[in-house]
């Protein structure tokens, strides 16, 4: 993969992680901010249930802003863009469709197989 391509996958990371963020700093704000006490049970089990699905959503975005860097640091060694199994090249359609990968389409194939078997 060449320096144009490294910087262009680089730009659309720095990207998703900078819009993760902001949302991430717009729920501690909303959630910080909302000190409505609802008197009835009813709406503040409604209100905790949307505030877990919040943060579940959250935590898996954290966990992606968590690959987000790995891919980061792979751009920065050379390393991105080449499978982790068969270190073979990763197609750019699927670095375009999922950035963050580290497994070419056979090989994640390969591997979601292996796991329905378990």
């Amino acid at each position: 993969m060449n320096a144009d391509k490294f910087e262009y996958f680089k730009g659309i990371l720095l990207e998703e992680m900078r819009v993760l963020r902001e949302e991430a700093g717009k729920t501690v704000s909303e959630m910080t901010s909302d000190t409505t006490n609802f008197p009835d049970p009813n709406d503040r089990a409604t209100q905790e249930s949307d505030r877990n699905f919040e943060l579940r959503i959250r935590d898996r975005e954290r966990k992606l802003i968590n690959k987000i860097k790995e891919a980061l640091e792979r751009i920065e060694a050379g390393t991105f863009g080449i499978c982790e199994v068969c270190e073979e090249e990763i197609s750019e359609a699927r670095l375009k469709a999922r950035p963050v990968t580290t497994l070419c389409i056979d090989c994640k194939m390969e591997q979601e197989q292996k796991e329905k078997l378990r």
